[in-house]
């Protein structure tokens, strides 16, 4: 009886030569490493046993170069010195020099701990050293040196400062001009009080309670304007003064506020503000 054989055929592909070149192609022995630069060890020389060790180099004889050189023998006819005799007594010169001689000082030094290493005790830190330097407690001359010129340039300020301020001289109110002021105010708060009591009794809406406000706030500020010009007998007025009084501004405020403009500028250049009295009241 014949049995039949039955094989499958497996599906190659025509590109496999090109792609297997394409890919050997692309590789090359020893591209990870690269190749060996160095000749292969012998099996003979076999790592030993403490060979990795490091061990001394070989002691050599040192010379002493220090060394006198030999005597040379004595001559025939050299005779030594005879009978020389020395009167000094040298038990009692070291006696002597025992007894008056100073003893040693132990060098001072200081321990870590009860069993531990000795140090010097002057390069510790624990001498108080600097406090003994003949410059401690002296102002350095490089602060003294700036010292003198921070002064000198807050005088330099302080002379500009003023120039500066007679430059914008102020003028002074005369009595006559302080009294129409004054009566001049007083009349503009009666006028202003005469149409205060003109108002209805009863306030209903919003533009009649607007225009109390508005009375009430006048009359305040002349009344705060008539109580300091009748504190203050004598009055300056900046230059600069007349070119505000146009606005419709009260004089008085304007006063108070160059006065408060120039106390500022004043106390920035660390100018005394006691010089402004209470008889003074500049603008």
């Amino acid at each position: 009886m014949w049995h039949t054989k039955i094989v499958h055929l497996r599906y190659i592909s025509t590109f496999r030569p090109s792609v297997k070149h394409e890919t050997e192609k692309s590789k090359a022995q020893w591209k990870t490493m690269g190749p060996a630069k160095v000749a292969v060890p012998s099996p003979k020389n076999f790592l030993k046993k403490h060979s990795k060790e490091p061990k001394l180099p070989a002691r050599k004889k040192e010379q002493d170069s220090k060394k006198l050189p030999a005597l040379s023998v004595p001559r025939r006819t050299d005779h030594p010195v005879m009978g020389i005799q020395s009167k000094k007594n040298f038990i009692n010169t070291n006696a002597v020099a025992a007894i008056t001689g100073l003893p040693k000082k132990p060098q001072p030094i200081y321990v870590d701990r009860r069993q531990g290493d000795k140090y010097l005790l002057e390069t510790s830190g624990l001498v108080p050293k600097y406090i003994k330097k003949k410059d401690y407690g002296i102002t350095p001359k490089y602060v003294t040196r700036r010292t003198e010129e921070m002064k000198r340039a807050q005088k330099e300020h302080e002379t500009h400062v003023l120039e500066y301020l007679k430059e914008k001289a102020m003028k002074q109110l005369s009595d006559e001009e302080r009294e129409n002021l004054l009566q001049g105010l007083k009349k503009n708060w009666e006028e202003v009080h005469h149409e205060f009591q003109c108002l209805s009794v009863e306030i209903d809406t919003i533009p009649k309670k607007l225009r109390k406000e508005k009375l009430e706030s006048q009359m305040k500020q002349l009344e705060h304007d008539i109580d300091v010009i009748e504190k203050h007998k004598v009055i300056y007025i900046a230059n600069d003064l007349t070119l505000h009084c146009t606005s419709g501004v009260s004089p008085v405020k304007l006063l108070e506020e160059n006065t408060k403009r120039r106390l500022d500028k004043m106390q920035s250049s660390n100018l005394d503000r006691t010089t402004l009295t209470e008889q003074t009241f500049p603008a």
